[in-house]
């Protein structure tokens, strides 16, 4: 029995903000992001578009991609065959609840499906996938699962701060998994192989929102200078990727007993194009083997991944068969990577 990945989709929306517009508005320039983060653009959500917006249309896709071109089935006949939405986000639609799962669940006519969130940071779709293959492999009556990363970043970021807002962008990306009948070892293995799972709670402080939740709630009658937006110790979260990326790359290739040369893809987070050199000239890796679309859309934090496997997915560059990873790293601090043959 293996648990596949049989469908992708994205979404991210129209409007686009490079970095020369960014230089228009506040004391940086398209030379300085560039060379320090490899990001040229990015893309932000209209104002009336929500966290749960973003991730339907990327399930929607995905389901799209399932029902092939000549419709054999509708798209609500689909989305009744999931038994699991889970959805990684910082940025849900609404505090505490509902969950943007059950949202996407309600939109999509999915009524058999199980739904709730997952807060893990920029880790959250790696939490995610492993999250929906445990509950498939649980019961044999549960076969399929919607994974999404799905983040509105725009509306918690400081756009005074130019540390902090070259860095982030919206969109949503996602996945199907179903459970099939193909074999998990020998020759020819299919699907998610093995994922590693870790966090670094000392951490915590590093990327945080750090109003709003119960520890410092606002106050009635509490005037705001500015609106709620992430914290972030740039060195320090910095460190810990690069450290979470070479540490999880080498566990899964001790655990699942293969050489790098084995792997025909590296997915990462898109969090900063020269963690991912680091991390590949501390490991040796030729950084061809990473993909990297962050130029054009940034740090998407959950969404990224999804996002990368969609266009890698649909742009042929991914075949069947092949060897994939994926790592993450983020808020919390969380990092994680799967292993899937493709």
């Amino acid at each position: 029995m293996a648990i596949e990945i049989i469908a992708t989709g994205k979404a991210v929306p129209p409007k686009r903000v490079s970095n020369k517009d960014l230089a228009a508005t506040i004391d940086t320039s398209d030379e300085w992001i560039r060379s320090h983060t490899g990001i040229g653009a990015r893309h932000i959500a209209h104002e009336d578009t929500a966290c749960s917006d973003l991730a339907l249309e990327a399930a929607r896709q995905a389901l799209e991609m399932l029902a092939g071109p000549r419709r054999e089935e509708t798209l609500e006949e689909i989305a009744l065959t999931l038994d699991m939405i889970i959805v990684g986000t910082a940025t849900p639609d609404y505090y505490a609840c509902p969950s943007t799962a059950c949202i996407i669940q309600d939109k999509l006519g999915a009524k058999n499906a199980a739904a709730m969130d997952l807060a893990a940071g920029c880790s959250g779709f790696i939490y995610g996938i492993e999250t929906a293959a445990g509950i498939l492999e649980t019961r044999k009556s549960r076969k399929r699962a919607l994974v999404i990363g799905a983040e509105i970043l725009s509306r918690i970021t400081d756009w005074t701060d130019r540390g902090t807002c070259v860095l982030f962008g919206d969109g949503a990306g996602a996945v199907i998994l179903e459970k099939t009948g193909a074999p998990r070892e020998g020759p020819e293995k299919r699907g998610l192989l093995r994922t590693v799972l870790g966090a670094d709670g000392s951490g915590w402080e590093h990327l945080i929102m750090p109003r709003g939740g119960s520890r410092n709630p606002l106050k009635p009658g509490e005037g705001l200078k500015t609106p709620l937006h992430l914290e972030m110790n740039g060195r320090a979260v910095y460190n810990f990727a690069v450290k979470a990326m070479t540490e999880t790359i080498e566990k899964l290739l001790a655990e699942e007993g293969i050489t790098i040369g084995q792997v025909e893809r590296i997915i990462p987070h898109q969090a900063n194009a020269r963690i991912v050199q680091a991390a590949a000239k501390r490991l040796g890796i030729a950084e061809e083997k990473f993909f990297l679309n962050i130029e054009e859309y940034a740090n998407t934090s959950a969404a990224s991944i999804p996002i990368a496997l969609d266009e890698m997915n649909r742009g042929g560059i991914l075949r069947k068969g092949d060897l994939i990873m994926t790592i993450g790293f983020g808020g919390g601090l969380t990092y994680g990577g799967n292993l899937i043959v493709w």
